[in-house]
């Protein structure tokens, strides 16, 4: 389990139980880490660190011992060329490439951008057609800047992409980033004049359906949706949800249309409702929803959850693992039926992973 807070890295391990974990950390301490990510292809034990100061700068850093030792980059690797109008103020996500490519990673930054790397990060390169997209001078940032932060790699065809960029939208490449789409039809921006721009959205976190047919959920500002395998419009599966906002959602990796997200109140009291924290799931694309609060903390319980700050593992049955903007790190190994607490004052959370999440 890979744990980024406000002020460093936390590394937590445990067997295939998942009933007691070992705590490492924290690693760069004081730092704040929005991302991190395993690799464990073509022989690599690696992880991936994202690492932000306001100070030093964004840039990259790897352990290969589980987080006993970690790089110090002698220069950023992840940077806009000369002569870009733009320069990194945060790494937001780093992201496995396709199967077949195992030495392919992603970057996605704000301001928004996405670096490709073929070389397992010893170089990165910035995606020329999503930057010279003919829309990126008119994009404005949200109230969380205007970060790249979702990156999704088709498991089934290695040049379809589908990125999600807060205040501008969701957008899609299937010749491996040289064009993109912008793929925001059915959504809505109810904070804009035309609550159904081409784009404008304010994605919040978007995650593959494990149907492997290009299938999409997507948790919004205004909105929880699902888009179907031959793409399109998305079809908004709010309904039996408390709200229509919302930070993150991760999917089942092997059962079809099962998804998670932690509603919240709304933009302006981001906390759980009538302060009782929940889970909810689908197992239907969202025509409904259940909840769980089993082993949650609540009533008077004002926290939240951040963007990055749930993640699913591969074991059987499924493990679901949740961050608070409090500290607190939540774990459920019954499909997100019953929650236990596994690490406490915590800072704030900003992501969790899992390192052996498909």
């Amino acid at each position: 389990m890979l744990v980024g807070t406000i002020k460093g890295a936390f590394v937590l391990r445990s067997d295939g139980s998942r009933t007691n974990w070992e705590v490492g950390g924290p690693y760069f301490p004081g730092r704040a880490i929005y991302a991190l990510t395993y690799d464990g292809r073509n022989g690599r034990n690696r992880l991936w660190a994202a690492v932000n100061s306001s100070y030093w700068g964004s840039y990259l850093s790897t352990s290969d011992d589980f987080g006993k030792t970690w790089t110090e980059p002698e220069a950023y690797g992840v940077k806009f060329p000369e002569g870009a109008d733009a320069s990194v103020k945060q790494i937001w996500q780093i992201a496995l490439g396709h199967p077949d490519q195992p030495d392919t990673l992603y970057c996605g930054v704000e301001p928004a951008a996405l670096f490709r790397s073929d070389d397992a990060g010893a170089s990165w390169s910035l995606n020329s057609g999503l930057y010279d997209h003919p829309h990126r001078p008119q994009w404005m940032p949200g109230g969380g800047g205007l970060c790249l932060h979702s990156i999704l790699v088709d498991p089934r065809k290695p040049k379809h992409l589908v990125i999600g960029i807060s205040a501008v939208g969701a957008f899609e490449s299937r010749d491996a980033g040289r064009s993109w789409t912008m793929e925001n039809r059915g959504v809505r921006a109810g904070f804009l004049p035309n609550p159904y721009p081409e784009w404008g959205q304010c994605v919040h976190k978007i995650a593959w359906d494990a149907s492997a047919d290009g299938s999409v959920f997507q948790q919004n500002h205004t909105g929880t949706y699902h888009r179907g395998p031959d793409g399109g419009a998305w079809t908004e599966v709010t309904k039996g949800l408390p709200s229509d906002f919302g930070f993150p959602i991760a999917a089942h990796p092997d059962r079809k249309g099962t998804a998670f997200v932690t509603p919240l109140i709304g933009a302006m009291n981001r906390v759980f409702h009538k302060g009782q924290m929940a889970v909810w799931k689908t197992g239907n694309a969202g025509k409904s929803w259940r909840k769980a609060t089993k082993g949650l903390p609540g009533p008077n319980a004002y926290l939240g959850v951040l963007r990055e700050g749930m993640s699913t593992d591969a074991e059987d049955p499924l493990g679901v693992y949740v961050g608070t903007n409090t500290g607190q790190l939540f774990a459920s190994r019954d499909e997100g039926e019953s929650w236990k607490i596994i690490a406490d004052f915590l800072p704030p959370i900003m992501s969790v992973s899992t390192g052996m999440a498909r």
